[in-house]
């Protein structure tokens, strides 16, 4: 069956969007609710969002804990770097999962695994037991690869950008959330009669309760793929399970993902960095009041509600005309600027000045990660989970190291450290020319010119030529015939296959 027919004779049967002949949405519908792709769109947003308050709820209320737990400008650092630290190898592990037992498994098993360590804030009674319950909760924003990689899996080349934005952007959302949530339930149970020091373990049951709820709505409600989940499709012979070795080998072994996996370390570990620290920056810096820096700290996070989305959208309005370079360029550009405000915010001194630059540096470095992930589902089909891993775990390894060289205990004044932050961007950010796709060229370099250099010729790379006998590669042949669009204009006039190449049997 040809591919052509293909998406003739199977969309109109089986789907609310119009999709590809991987039956992957060539539209998306933010307020639809439609199975299967708008379904897991809002399932993976909303659990990513939960994942994210309970990860960043406690510093909104480090004043209230640092005085309970006695805990020590050192032991805060620690503490955040803990929270973001764990999350490195997991994202790793569980882009491989979602490579081999599918999103919705991998996803959900993760959320329940880390929402006891939530539970269990409440019990804390040292700086040890505070730095070991946030490292445990902060495995759980690995959910963010489950996240990218279940959009990739049902939303095509000329909405991908948008559908991981959105996405993401929505669930980073859960980080400036709970800089107003958690103190507005401190201060309730405060008002029902608790006690200060008991009023903020209680609290930490809402984000808890939110996170196991959210895990089981996707059990219930998700499906990995637009044909159902992985399980009955190995079962039924419509999916080949893949090898882990060869999952792992591809992934590792294309430079593409570590450029990718540098830059993420400095537009989302920057955005975890400033999560940890931006509410008890401006309370101590400006002398506000706990619920006060809450507010301005929440709009840093807040922001994500259009400014990554925006990044997933500029990405593929970039790729439409420009095409793969195009999105390259907007990348670099935007997490740039990016950098150059998060400098400026390090050397103003008034509250309003301050405010105002943390909301332009908020929107410019939250677009960058949008339009990381725009790039990212193209560089390899075969591993696309691990590649998604390796980006987001490279954002917690940024985060970590941020934390650990300008954050941690008083060698730099928070100021110093946001703008010796900013520099990091600007540098961090230029290994993006280096990023080149035969097929579709480099911010510098033009495609190149050899007949050979295909999108076909670059993912069956990925498949020995026993797989290919077995017909393992079709999946990465179908892919290749849908990301033509990231040519640009150009895709419009280049030569197409003839009807009968390639044939999907």
């Amino acid at each position: 069956m040809e591919i052509s027919s293909t998406i003739t004779e199977t969309q109109p049967q089986k789907f609310a969007l119009p999709v590809d002949s991987e039956h992957k949405a060539t539209e998306f519908r933010l307020f639809s609710a439609a199975a299967p792709h708008m379904r897991a769109f809002h399932l993976s947003w909303i659990s990513f969002f939960s994942c994210f308050v309970s990860t960043f709820a406690a510093p909104p209320l480090l004043p209230i804990i640092r005085d309970n737990l006695n805990l020590t400008a050192t032991d805060i650092g620690n503490a955040g770097i803990a929270s973001v630290s764990g999350a490195v190898f997991a994202r790793i592990a569980i882009g491989t999962a979602c490579d081999l037992i599918g999103p919705r498994l991998a996803s959900a098993s993760l959320i329940l695994l880390t929402a006891p360590a939530v539970y269990c804030t409440s019990i804390a009674s040292s700086p040890v037991s505070f730095l070991l319950v946030r490292f445990f909760t902060g495995f759980s924003l690995a959910t963010f690869v489950s996240t990218q990689f279940w959009m990739s899996s049902m939303f095509s080349a000329p909405v991908v950008g948008t559908a991981n934005g959105v996405a993401a952007g929505w669930g980073n959302l859960g980080g400036g959330a709970t800089q107003l949530i958690m103190p507005l339930v401190f201060s309730v149970i405060r008002d029902l009669g608790g006690v200060k020091f008991t009023a903020w373990r209680i609290a930490f049951f809402i984000p808890a309760l939110f996170q196991t709820l959210s895990a089981f709505a996707i059990l219930i409600f998700g499906q990995d793929l637009p044909d159902g989940n992985y399980q009955r499709l190995q079962k039924s012979g419509n999916k080949q399970k893949d090898k882990f070795l060869r999952v792992f080998y591809h992934g590792i072994t294309n430079y593409r993902g570590w450029i990718l996996a540098l830059t993420y370390g400095y537009c989302f570990g920057v955005e975890l960095t400033v999560d940890n620290i931006i509410a008890e920056y401006f309370y101590d810096r400006f002398n506000l009041k706990l619920h006060t820096a809450g507010i301005i700290a929440a709009s840093f996070g807040l922001a994500n509600l259009f400014s990554r989305p925006a990044g997933g959208i500029i990405s593929d309005m970039m790729a439409k005309r420009f095409g793969m370079r195009g999105r390259l360029w907007a990348l670099w550009a935007v997490q740039t600027l990016g950098g150059v405000f998060c400098i400026i915010l390090g050397q103003v001194g008034s509250l309003s000045a301050s405010v105002v630059v943390m909301i332009i540096f908020s929107v410019f470095v939250q677009a960058a990660c949008g339009l990381t992930f725009g790039v990212v589902p193209f560089v390899s089909r075969r591993s696309l989970g691990f590649i998604s891993g390796m980006t987001g775990g490279g954002g917690n390894v940024g985060a970590v190291l941020t934390q650990l060289i300008f954050f941690k205990g008083s060698q730099y004044s928070k100021e110093t450290g946001i703008t010796l932050m900013g520099v990091m961007i600007v540098c961090c950010t230029l290994p993006i020319f280096l990023i080149y796709f035969p097929q579709w060229g480099g911010m510098l370099c033009d495609p190149s010119s050899e007949k050979i250099a295909t999108e076909e010729d670059y993912y069956l790379s990925e498949w020995s030529s026993k797989e290919k006998e077995r017909g393992l590669h079709q999946a990465s042949l179908k892919f290749a015939d849908n990301s033509r669009s990231e040519r640009g204009r150009r895709v419009h006039s280049a030569a197409m296959p003839s009807t009968d190449t390639p044939t999907i049997v």
